[in-house]
């Protein structure tokens, strides 16, 4: 291997001398064991990994006996694959027999059928970056495909023919499209080509496996190139149609080429505001999924008005519930499908009150109806502003600021983030002379907006209002 190589595989001995010990002793038990796949990959690229993947001629049950003893924790249940699983110091290792598998190419699930031969290994692996493997008992590196020139290019192509390669496995369409989010690769003409002629061929994959792979595409630094991907050659049709539908709908304000081009605008700047905006956070799928759908709504409530004018009215609550609807579909979990609708139906919310008249009511209903979903509201907001008169802009985010400034001062004089009424169900019926039933739920629910338009009452005045109000709708003893 050349100078370059050699040197980025020694400095990966040295990270991880726990591979040099593995593979000693399958040297001893008389096995090759190989550094493969994503782990060769990122070391060329200088990136660390905290995980490690191996290749082995050691058939599964010798690979267990190899291992046992030696790993802190030993498990098995991807065995039926081929693979088993290693930890030691802390460090997960994946060791999986040579595969020579063959596809029916009805589903994904292979015939696993284990193979003789590193190069046969490598045949199979998804694109040619992935397949590279370090023999780690002589140093050799192996690259039969190419991958070492793929990856100074930074062109993610296939070992086989890509029509080979996304029939065995239309799932690699997506890796294709995450992996140009994750490491900023191109995918060669090819494979945009077979990518855009077997499109349909990913309705092949459940719902659960594309949602894991769009996931890990949305938390990459910068998921733009992958949906461009995804969009470009309409597998995006099939796996979040409702983003590309947004090439449909011209922006309002004349500020992006479309929805679509300003909904990626967003996702960016929700992603500079995790690490920026306090509080600050890790990659934020719920705040990158809501900056994505937030105006999916537009396409079906665009509206052309005279001289030229669009409007997409209560485009939120209709895209609220578009997203509700893909998310369940893509197998998220209840609190994600929850939150990302409930932050796309949020998102206008600000910019119902002008130049900033928020009343102490105003804001008050501004944070219980974002409840925890308030930070990631603020990111929300604050991304959406892509205008590009550098005034207006200003103007908005000084207005934000504002907000923000009166929802700490409020919080220092009362408890905004449980806002409710000054009397409780006990205390309601006890005055009112109410059983429990559906008075007592209007009796805390006028309470509760009363609470929210007038802040704290003592407890006099609470009851008198609430005695007020039950005289006038003829409810219990008042």
């Amino acid at each position: 291997m050349n100078d370059v190589v050699e040197k980025q595989v020694v400095e990966l001995m040295q990270v991880s001398p726990l591979a040099e010990e593995l593979a000693e002793r399958f040297a001893r038990a008389g096995h090759r064991l190989y550094l493969v796949g994503g782990s060769v990959r990122d070391a060329l690229l200088g990136r660390r990994s905290g995980d490690l993947d191996f290749t082995t001629d050691a058939r599964p049950d010798r690979v267990l006996k190899i291992v046992s003893g030696w790993g802190d924790a030993v498990w098995d249940v991807g065995i039926a694959f081929g693979t088993v699983g290693v930890t030691k110091k802390g460090m997960q290792l994946e060791i999986t027999t040579f595969r020579a598998d063959s596809y029916d190419r009805v589903g994904r699930n292979p015939e696993v059928t284990f193979g003789d031969s590193i190069e046969g290994d490598l045949l199979r692996r998804d694109f040619t970056v992935n397949a590279m493997a370090v023999d780690l008992a002589s140093k050799t590196f192996i690259d039969p495909h190419d991958g070492l020139s793929a990856l100074r290019e930074r062109v993610l192509d296939t070992p086989a023919t890509p029509q080979e390669s996304f029939a065995d496995d239309p799932l690699r369409m997506l890796r294709a499209a995450r992996f140009a989010a994750q490491l900023d690769f191109a995918a060669a003409p090819r494979v945009v080509d077979a990518m855009t002629s077997m499109a349909e061929e990913i309705d092949r994959i459940t719902a659960e496996r594309v949602q894991a792979e769009l996931s890990k595409l949305l938390l990459a630094a910068d998921p733009r190139p992958g949906l461009e991907l995804l969009v470009d050659t309409g597998l995006a049709d099939r796996v979040l149609p409702e983003v590309a539908g947004m090439r449909l709908a011209i922006d309002e304000h004349h500020q992006h080429k479309d929805v679509y081009q300003h909904s990626l605008t967003v996702l960016a700047q929700a992603i500079d505001l995790e690490s920026s905006h306090e509080p600050t956070s890790e990659p934020d799928l719920i705040l990158r999924l809501a900056a994505l759908l937030h105006d999916v709504g537009k396409p079906a409530t665009r509206e052309f008005q005279e001289g030229g004018g669009v409007s997409f009215h209560h485009h939120e609550v209709v895209g609220a519930r578009m997203a509700r609807k893909r998310l369940r579909a893509l197998k998220f979990s209840k609190e994600i499908v929850d939150d990302v609708s409930q932050l796309v139906f949020l998102h206008l919310r600000f910019h119902g009150y002008g130049k900033g008249e928020w009343t102490d009511s105003a804001v008050r209903r501004y944070v219980t109806d974002a409840g925890p979903l308030l930070t990631r509201l603020h990111k929300l907001v604050r991304a959406d502003c892509t205008t590009r008169n550098r005034r207006k802009a200003a103007v908005l985010q000084a207005t934000y600021d504002d907000l923000e400034a009166r929802i700490a001062a409020l919080k220092a004089k009362e408890d905004l983030d449980r806002v409710r009424p000054d009397l409780n169900g006990e205390q309601i019926m006890a005055l009112l002379g109410l059983k429990p039933g559906p008075d007592v739920g209007k009796a805390w629910k006028f309470l509760k907006e009363l609470r929210l338009d007038r802040g704290p009452l003592d407890h006099d005045e609470a009851v008198a209002e609430l005695k007020k109000w039950a005289a006038e709708n003829g409810v219990g003893d008042a």
